[in-house]
């Protein structure tokens, strides 16, 4: 092949590729970069297997919502659950809620592997983010911190130069003016 994709642009097409959703010529250039990047084939098989678990799941519901065969380990307790994942995972619950989903976890294989897909889920985002900053070699935040207490220092400069300025301007005048009344 003649056309190489970068890890990025294999990153933003990879949901449709795993869904099928690209041109045979795209689909190529993808299966071509995973081949040879095994960065990128770990996301595709983590991805891969995460939306397989979520089109099961979805099926489920669909049985479910329909009372053809419900699965149960679909509760209420699982739902609840499924709304607190997220702020479990960001630390953001109380000591209760918590200990809630530990023992939801615990007790439903179904919220067991979702608590695992989605640890699996947030390493694959950090990594992500580590390797995208260590390319640039550079942190923004520091950049722009930087630039702003460039910027202070150089207000706190400006009203000194102004002051003395002002000041041998006014000396020189008040020079010159003694000057011209002793000679004139």
């Amino acid at each position: 092949m003649q056309y190489q994709l970068s890890c990025e642009q294999v990153g933003a097409l990879m949901a449709f590729y795993i869904e099928d959703k690209l041109s045979d010529k795209l689909a190529k250039y993808v299966e071509e970069h995973l081949q040879l990047c095994p960065s990128c084939r770990e996301k595709y098989e983590t991805m891969k297997k995460i939306m397989q678990k979520y089109a099961v799941i979805q099926k489920n519901l669909k049985g479910q919502n329909k009372k053809e065969n419900p699965t149960p380990f679909i509760t209420k307790q699982y739902e609840e659950f499924k709304a607190n994942l997220s702020a479990y995972i960001d630390n953001e619950l109380d000591d209760d809620e918590n200990i809630k989903i530990k023992k939801i976890t615990i007790s439903n294989p179904l919220a067991r592997q979702d608590l695992e897909d989605m640890y699996s889920f947030k390493k694959l985002l950090h990594t992500s983010f580590e390797k995208t900053r260590n390319d640039t070699k550079e942190d923004f935040s520091k950049y722009v911190m930087s630039k702003i207490q460039t910027e202070n220092q150089n207000k706190d400069k400006d009203p000194l130069f102004k002051i003395t300025a002002i000041f041998c301007i006014t000396i020189t005048l008040i020079v010159a003016g003694v000057i011209t009344l002793l000679y004139f």
